[in-house]
């Protein structure tokens, strides 16, 4: 999906996970210059890309789906997948004969939590719903431009290279999403590494509990160490690593599960990572965008302008206050919209 070189021109409005905060979506676009015509937000220079991560959790599923798809098919916007939504197809799709499950995605209590308040928000409107698993179809895995690249993360340029020469396109197709069920297999690796990241194993017999209360034997990793000598210098992900696992040094088959982005590729954007520190680049040509907006954190963008070298006072925000839940996505006050 390689483009044209347009972004000096147009400029582009990289926006991090949603989760169902349509309002927060609107007012950030809003913030933007964005405006509604024919009631679809666009703008007069500039074009949105959502990094994936619409659906699950937050309390406007289905108004923040129609938003985003709505500028998509305008043309104001584009669009990756997520996780989330890769799970939904998943959730949704009953396995072909003879695989030894029901469903493509196994309904556990987990996975029956994560897409609770989805399928609850279109209960009385199952058509849609089956109408947006059926475009979730149509949704790339990743952007590629001359000058810059987007996927929601982790940006592995030989799976992608591999993944293009597989499918024709950046899109997964049935047979894909089915092939994708055995996570060891060339579809599981596409899907589990672009929308979800590398990880390694903690040491043998260790777990860590995180923040959600999931129990995990890996831990996320870094896809653009560059020469990493402990844990600590690729661990990415919310819960931090115990003092004496992060002083671990790397073994040599570790380093080599290790995923490196070149200091001189596009800049790329990711979401997923749940921050919540205060936005900027994780690296002159890296940044994640997702600041956790549906657990009272922030919903970011990133306004890109063709630049090689990622800026701090590229961000722009709107923070998601605590009080008064039952109000439109957590109302803030103004003086909660920062730059």
């Amino acid at each position: 999906m390689a483009g044209s070189n347009h972004t000096a021109s147009r400029g582009y409005d990289i926006i991090g996970d949603i989760h169902g905060c349509a309002n927060t979506l609107a007012r950030l676009l809003e913030q933007m210059g964005y405006s509604k015509v024919n009631g679809v937000y666009q703008h007069r220079r500039r074009q949105a890309v959502f990094i994936g991560d619409i659906i699950d959790r937050g309390p406007r599923i289905r108004e923040a789906l129609h938003l985003v798809r709505n500028m998509v098919e305008r043309g104001s916007a584009r669009i990756v997948m997520g996780n989330h939504e890769y799970n939904a197809l998943g959730y949704c799709t009953r396995a072909r004969a003879g695989s030894g499950r029901t469903w493509l995605r196994e309904h556990n209590p987990r996975h029956d939590r994560l897409i609770r308040e989805t399928l609850d928000q279109f209960e009385a409107h199952p058509h849609e719903w089956n109408d947006f698993l059926e475009w979730f179809y149509t949704v790339p895995l990743f952007i590629e431009e001359d000058d810059f690249r987007a996927v929601h993360a982790c940006w592995d340029g030989e799976l992608i290279e591999k993944f293009k020469e597989v499918q024709g396109s950046a899109c997964i197709d049935e047979d894909f999403l089915h092939a994708s069920a055995a996570i060891d297999s060339f579809a599981g690796q596409v899907m589990d590494t672009l929308l979800r990241g590398t990880d390694l194993r903690l040491p043998q017999g260790m777990k860590i509990t995180g923040r959600d209360g999931y129990v995990r034997e890996f831990f996320r990793t870094k896809f653009w160490a560059d020469n990493p000598h402990t844990y600590a210098d690729v661990v990415f992900q919310p819960d931090p690593l115990p003092t004496e696992v992060a002083s671990r040094v790397l073994a040599e088959h570790e380093r080599k599960q290790l995923i490196s982005y070149p200091l001189d590729a596009p800049p790329v954007f990711v979401g997923h990572y749940w921050m919540d520190s205060e936005p900027a680049p994780l690296r002159s040509n890296v940044a994640c965008i997702d600041f956790s907006a549906v657990k009272y954190g922030r919903l970011v963008a990133y306004r890109m302008d063709g630049e090689r070298v990622l800026s701090r006072d590229k961000f722009v925000w709107v923070n998601v206050a605590r009080d008064h839940r039952d109000s439109p996505d957590y109302p803030i006050s103004e003086d909660s919209v920062a730059r």
